[in-house]
């Protein structure tokens, strides 16, 4: 069957008349038609608000050094949770607030920084880079 109308016609119905499997149609159509594949449905929107738990030794600090208003809103609206003698805060805030926020934070990786602190930022600098692969290019 030559592809020509192909539309109303579903993903198994396809894989079914060529003989391969249904992955292997999406594919094509990602690789024929990338403008029109929709995107994981498991990834968060670019724009839209993810919550992400930042360790207390990293907003502790943030709440001291020169923040945009969006960040400090971010930070002011970001939830407390108790974890054993420290806290965590749950912030919900776009991944590019989120991305800024922990450009701020070079200072905790340096030598005057103490080992908690060091430790803190590469554990929220972990969660934002996992965001950023669950969201993809």
């Amino acid at each position: 069957m030559p592809i020509g109308n192909l539309e109303g016609r579903s993903i198994a119905v396809l894989a079914r008349d060529h003989g391969v499997s249904r992955g292997a149609i999406r594919t094509a159509v990602a690789d024929l038609l990338p403008e029109y594949t929709a995107a994981d449905p498991g990834t968060p929107a670019p724009g839209l608000p993810v919550v992400l738990d930042m360790p207390g030794k990293v907003a502790d600090f943030l709440r001291t050094a020169e923040l945009a208003p969006v960040e400090r809103a971010a930070l002011d609206q970001g939830v407390t949770v108790r974890r054993g003698q420290g806290y965590t805060l749950r912030i919900t805030a776009a991944p590019a607030i989120h991305h800024r926020l922990l450009g701020l934070c070079p200072a905790l990786d340096g030598a005057a920084a103490v080992p908690a602190q060091r430790k803190a930022r590469r554990g929220y600098e972990n969660r934002v880079y996992a965001l950023a692969a669950t969201a993809g290019p």
